[in-house]
């Protein structure tokens, strides 16, 4: 179908999106407090201080904060024993007053992450990258206790957009564990029909013009163009990618993995970067710890 040439997609809001998820959180938060006296805890936990993993482990604890769950905050030296980080998680894992665990990684070289990972108690395991619940997603009619929270988010904004999944085709591009592998399995698990493309697809091009849905996630600036689009897609872009700007102060700015302008030329909706998926991410970690509380309070 050809677009009218002033064709302009619905820009998706992702930051809108979640400010309304994250007002939702607080008012069920405010409900566990004054029935049972109990507030959900988020335990995070971060190894070191990589700039980046500060900045975002302070934006969760100040969304914790906003909603009302109690953040609890371990900071740990870099050079940490990887046995002592092991039994740190051990003692949140007993901790009655702690609903989720978070590990921010990436973790220094010398801790093997998925033995951290692996021991973070299942039912605490709001990042959604325990084996077990990996594991459930892949399987027809097993529910995880938890999603990881990007891949969840990217669902939550095709839903909340009225984008409908069921029977549709959609294209994923990137397979990593963190958002193309879990959110490909989200996309089968809702009846749409997947493709993953990644770096050893040929002409990733032609496969992508075929999908109703993309979710880009393959970390490579604007590779992406509005003429590998199917007129009127829906497209999620995850990609987080900075890019040399000599006229910001910062002398960078950040862009997805579609090019955003020709991108808006010929979808039907789009998320911008940034302002999109990231708020998304932040705020199915507060739904994941909120749901893992009510689990366990009231019980």
């Amino acid at each position: 179908m050809a677009l009218p040439v002033d064709h302009k997609a619905h820009i998706i809001d992702g930051k809108a999106i979640a400010q309304t998820i994250r007002d939702e959180i607080a008012s069920e938060v405010k409900i566990l407090v004054e029935k049972y006296g109990k507030a959900p805890g988020l335990a995070v936990v971060i190894v070191g201080h990589r700039k980046d993993s500060q900045s975002y482990v302070n934006m969760k604890r100040k969304a914790c904060a906003e909603v009302g769950i109690k953040s609890i905050d371990i900071d740990l030296p870099e050079e940490v024993p990887e046995a002592e980080l092991i039994a740190k998680v051990h003692e949140l894992n007993a901790d009655p007053e702690v609903h989720g665990i978070l590990v921010q990684l990436p973790l220094p070289k010398h801790i093997n992450e998925e033995k951290v990972l692996t021991e973070i108690s299942i039912d605490k395991d709001v990042d959604g990258f325990h084996p077990l619940n990996i594991g459930k997603l892949a399987m027809k009619g097993r529910d995880p206790l938890f999603l990881p929270c990007t891949p969840k988010g990217c669902i939550e904004l095709l839903k909340r957009s009225g984008v409908i999944i069921k029977g549709k085709r959609a294209v994923v591009v990137g397979r990593s564990n963190i958002v193309g592998l879990p959110v490909s399995l989200l996309l089968l698990k809702a009846d749409a029909t997947v493709t993953v493309v990644h770096s050893r697809t040929p002409d990733p091009e032609n496969i992508i013009r075929e999908a109703d849905i993309v979710i880009a996630a393959a970390g490579q600036a604007m590779m992406i163009k509005g003429s590998w689009l199917k007129p009127g897609a829906a497209v999620i872009d995850v990609g987080t990618n900075a890019v040399d700007d000599p006229s910001r102060k910062s002398g960078y700015r950040l862009v997805g993995d579609v090019d955003y302008q020709e991108g808006c030329k010929v979808a039907g909706c789009i998320t911008p970067v940034p302002g999109g998926v990231g708020p998304m991410t932040v705020a199915m970690l507060l739904k994941n710890t909120l749901d893992g509380a009510k689990r366990v309070i009231g019980q």
